[in-house]
């Protein structure tokens, strides 16, 4: 399969198929931003579905000959009509589904999230009617690549299926959730090409399609993946777009915005509670000086008093004894 360039891009003839290669001048955008990676692998165009039907044979482990994109809004080829998606949906050509979804930064709630998702795509399937059962129910995966470090080890892929965990027994499910954590990629940078396995060369062409350093690289991935090499055909295109460009940017100037705001809003939060915690203090303290002021002069006031009966006593002639006697105090000659 021949894949279209412009003039510009360097072709290479690799077995008999010509495959796109990055130039210097070449500056993709990042397709680990989730507005391209649905661009670049939505486009009604042969590379565009082709590239997903790799991607998406890499992911779950397992060819996928034909491929039909779910969508949840009408597919377009131009990218100044396409909303954002949560994520893909697709059908394989055997019935089974999938969704593939890039997260470069999943919250805390990521597992919720995508077993939420992953149940409604396997209730979509219609099984009513007095000619289905179900074993007619069809597998559905839930794809995500993800951009930061969940799990403690050095595996690139997690599958997630139902099993029962104190006999280690697989419950046979249908559905499967699986996780590639793209900051794994960098162990592979230095593995040849064509020992790596398919979603490996996916995962390093998405971490590092960027980086001029590694572009040597990412050419040789191309060379030897004919999906790789679609995806970056596409790329290229979607790359060109200069509106494309600036919904980044607005995106880009949104999200940071909103970041400004919430911390912004955490910092003003936190000055008011330290300067309402000082007030809190300095109230506090003038209340303990005030009660110490109104103890001591109490205490004043009674020495004072027990010094004037004294007197008042000795001036009747009371010897220092009987004072002391009557008035319960112990008394220092002088």
């Amino acid at each position: 399969m021949s894949i279209n360039t412009d003039s510009s891009k360097t072709i290479e003839e690799t077995s008999g198929k010509k495959r796109v290669q990055l130039t210097p001048e070449d500056k993709p955008l990042d397709i680990t931003r989730d507005p391209v990676f649905k661009a670049v692998l939505t486009r009604e165009t042969p590379a565009s579905r082709h590239a997903l039907r790799f991607l998406v044979s890499a992911a779950i482990n397992q060819q996928v000959t034909v491929i039909s994109v779910i969508v949840n809004e009408p597919p377009v080829n131009d990218i100044r009509n396409r909303q954002i998606r949560y994520d893909i949906s697709v059908r394989f050509n055997n019935g089974n589904l999938g969704n593939i979804e890039m997260t470069v930064h999943p919250n805390t709630n990521k597992h919720l999230r995508q077993e939420f998702f992953l149940a409604r795509l396997f209730t979509t399937q219609n099984i009513k009617g007095t000619d289905y059962d179900y074993t007619d129910l069809r597998p559905a995966y839930q794809i995500s690549f993800l951009g930061t470090n969940f799990y403690e080890d050095n595996a690139l892929v997690h599958r997630f299926e139902y099993y029962d965990k104190e006999n280690n027994l697989s419950f046979n499910g249908l559905t499967s959730i699986i996780d590639i954590e793209l900051i794994k990629a960098e162990q592979f940078l230095t593995k040849p090409v064509s020992e790596m396995t398919p979603i490996e060369r996916w995962s390093v062409f998405f971490r590092y399609v960027q980086d001029p350093m590694r572009r040597n690289l990412i050419n040789e991935i191309l060379n030897y993946d004919e999906g790789v090499a679609m995806v970056t055909t596409e790329l290229l295109t979607v790359s060109e777009d200069d509106i494309m460009r600036a919904r980044l940017e607005s995106e880009l100037k949104n999200e940071l915005d909103w970041q400004d705001g919430i911390v912004s809003a955490k910092r003003a939060g936190y000055k008011q509670a330290a300067i309402e915690y000082d007030g809190i203090l300095r109230k506090k303290d003038t209340e303990i000086r005030k009660k110490d002021e109104e103890i001591q002069a109490l205490e004043q006031a009674e020495q004072e008093r027990q010094r004037q009966a004294v007197k008042n006593l000795r001036g009747l002639g009371l010897s220092d004894e009987q004072i002391a006697a009557a008035l319960n105090l112990c008394l220092v000659a002088g």
